[in-house]
C-alpha cells in the first residue's frame, strides 16, 4: 500500500490550498480515509475523515466549515480543500488509510486506527 500527498505550499492568512492523497495497493473499498497534521512540537491531530464506501465525512471542530474532504469517482483519491486558512493550520498534513467496516473507529480522528500513512506535505500559512 502506498499513499502519496501533494497540494502543500505556502499560503497567506485567508488563502486555499487542495491536498491529494493518492492510494494504490489497495483492493478493499471498506476504508477510512483520514487527515492528520503536526505542528512543531505538537501532537498528531487528526482533522478530517471519509468512509469511502459512504462517503460519509467528520471533521475536527478546528477546522469545520473551512475544510473539505471528498474523493475521486473510483475511490482512491482523497482531496482535503482547505479554505479561509489561518497560521494556527501550519503544519505537515499526512494521509491515512484504515480497512474495516463502517464505524465510529473511523470518525473518531484518533490515529491508532489507521496502519496505512503517506511522508506528509508541508502547509504553511503566514
Amino acid at each position: 500500500v502506498q499513499l502519496v500527498e501533494s497540494g502543500g505550499g505556502s499560503v497567506q492568512d485567508g488563502g486555499s490550498l487542495r491536498l491529494s492523497c493518492a492510494a494504490s495497493g489497495l483492493t478493499i473499498n471498506r476504508r477510512c480515509m483520514a487527515w492528520f497534521r503536526q505542528a512543531p512540537g505538537k501532537e498528531r491531530e487528526g482533522v478530517a475523515v471519509i468512509y469511502t464506501e459512504s462517503g460519509r465525512t467528520h471533521y475536527s471542530d478546528s477546522v469545520k466549515g473551512r475544510f473539505s474532504i471528498s474523493q475521486d469517482n473510483v475511490k482512491t483519491t482523497a482531496f482535503l480543500q482547505m479554505n479561509n486558512l489561518k497560521p494556527e493550520d501550519t503544519g505537515m498534513y499526512y494521509c491515512a488509510v484504515a480497512v474495516g467496516d463502517e464505524g465510529s473507529w473511523c470518525f473518531s480522528l484518533a490515529a491508532r486506527p489507521f496502519g496505512y500513512w503517506g511522508q506528509g506535505t508541508q502547509v504553511t500559512v503566514s
